[in-house]
């Protein structure tokens, strides 16, 4: 196509389309189009604007300008203060669910801001990163805003959106935000090893980024013949597919393919999904559908935990009252592993916190705290001190199993606590 980056304009120019009284959709994680926000959030001009959004990178500079208001459907650290201190707000759902409030009209959009990837000969952008709910978002939104950066990863996929539809965008060439894997703690190390032998060869694997999953990821090397079938991963699975471990040839679903919705990680991971045919991004109502996820065998979810009560309550969520992150895909990939022939749905999380003053096992959750895996979906329950399956299990039977992997300091605190609990004791 023709020189398409002479159609470019300044952020400032983009930014004028947005108007009072619009609701805005903000492309999220390693897709964040911050010089877009930080423009938008420099206006001066606007009243009443609302932003919707999952996990976004960097500072958000329209959390702090009044005339914003933030609505995070899962947040991080730049938001958790707004949403503490009730400036910004919080809402609980799915991801799978998420692209339904915009194809619905449930949240009506009159923009969206996303970051893309330069269009190619034939008139197409990709969502690179994040596919997630943006890519619901572009096909509801009036307006589309895009910063086109030429560091952007052209994705395969359900990820393209036409240079066509794009009403204004700004043209840079930045990297993206970089989060390298590190090195795993003791009992980070030690929860990888009670995961790996409940890893099949020719499972199919929900992992997402950080320290856990990184230090399961690393004790695969032995497996054969893993898939990929997740709503984000990292630079570790990129270590595995160049080892041969992960090839998809197993997978009923998208078979020879990693299949995700968003990934985030260093350059390494974003040059491995850049063009790369073997990896397609599609939305989290796909992605994350449980009747999608359990079409594969042997699904192995693995996901966190803040706290974990003696009846199997699972708080993901939040601290208390305080918002931490959000429900994101944990229930979807949590009920699809248990659904899927042989699957194995797992939360794991080291037994203490706070320098290992507090333990995250405990009897009763803290006032406010969010349930988002119920006792009813938990079974494998994993710490630095074992792995447990509470499934079937009695109120009593799975209070004994999980203080068996609380952290030694606190276990016989647990069971005076629970000693008067009737149902928890014979």
């Amino acid at each position: 196509m023709s020189d398409w980056t002479q159609r470019a304009v300044s952020a400032e120019q983009a930014v004028s389309l947005i108007q009072s009284g619009m609701t805005v959709f903000l492309h999220g994680s390693a897709a964040t189009p911050t010089s877009l926000i930080d423009a938008l959030a420099a206006r001066g001009d606007l009243e009443n604007v609302r932003t919707v959004h999952l996990h976004l990178e960097g500072r958000i500079a329209v959390a702090d300008e009044k005339g914003f208001r933030t609505n995070s459907l899962f947040t991080g650290a730049c938001l958790r203060k707004p949403i503490e201190e009730g400036r910004a707000d919080f809402t609980p759902i799915f991801l799978s669910d998420i692209p339904r409030l915009f194809t619905t009209g449930r949240i009506r959009l009159d923009a969206a801001i996303l970051q893309l990837s330069p269009p190619d000969h034939h008139g197409y952008c990709t969502l690179g990163t994040s596919v997630d709910a943006a890519l619901a978002a572009s096909r509801m939104a009036g307006i589309i805003i895009a910063e086109i950066n030429e560091q952007m990863p052209r994705t395969h996929g359900n990820t393209l959106v036409p240079f066509s539809s794009v009403t204004a965008f700004i043209h840079t060439n930045r990297p993206l935000p970089s989060h390298a894997p590190g090195e795993p703690t003791d009992a980070e190390s030690a929860i990888g090893g009670h995961i790996a032998p409940l890893v099949p060869d020719g499972a199919t694997l929900q992992m997402g980024i950080g320290a856990i999953p990184d230090a399961v990821l690393r004790r695969l090397f032995d497996k054969k013949d893993l898939g990929i079938h997740t709503e984000m991963f990292s630079d570790r699975v990129v270590d595995l597919v160049e080892a041969g471990v992960i090839t998809n040839r197993r997978k009923k679903v998208h078979p020879g393919r990693i299949t995700t919705s968003f990934c985030v990680g260093s350059k390494k991971v974003y040059d491995f999904v850049d063009d790369n045919p073997f990896t397609e991004f599609y939305p989290a109502d796909h992605t994350n559908d449980t009747a999608v996820i359990r079409k594969n065998d042997n699904v192995v979810a693995v996901n966190s935990a803040i706290e974990v009560d003696l009846s199997g309550q699972v708080v993901a969520d939040s601290l208390g009252h305080r918002i931490y992150s959000g429900i994101g895909g944990q229930m979807d990939f949590m009920r699809g592993a248990a659904l899927s022939n042989g699957g194995v749905p797992i939360i794991a999380f080291p037994s203490t916190a706070a320098g290992g003053k507090i333990s995250r096992i405990v009897s009763t959750l803290q006032p406010g705290a969010g349930v988002v895996t119920t006792r009813g979906h938990v079974h494998w329950v994993v710490t630095e001190f074992g792995a447990v399956d509470l499934w079937g299990k009695s109120l009593r039977e799975r209070a004994d199993a999980l203080i068996s992997i609380a952290h030694p300091d606190f276990r016989a605190e647990l069971a005076r606590e629970i000693a008067g609990i009737r149902h928890f004791v014979i």
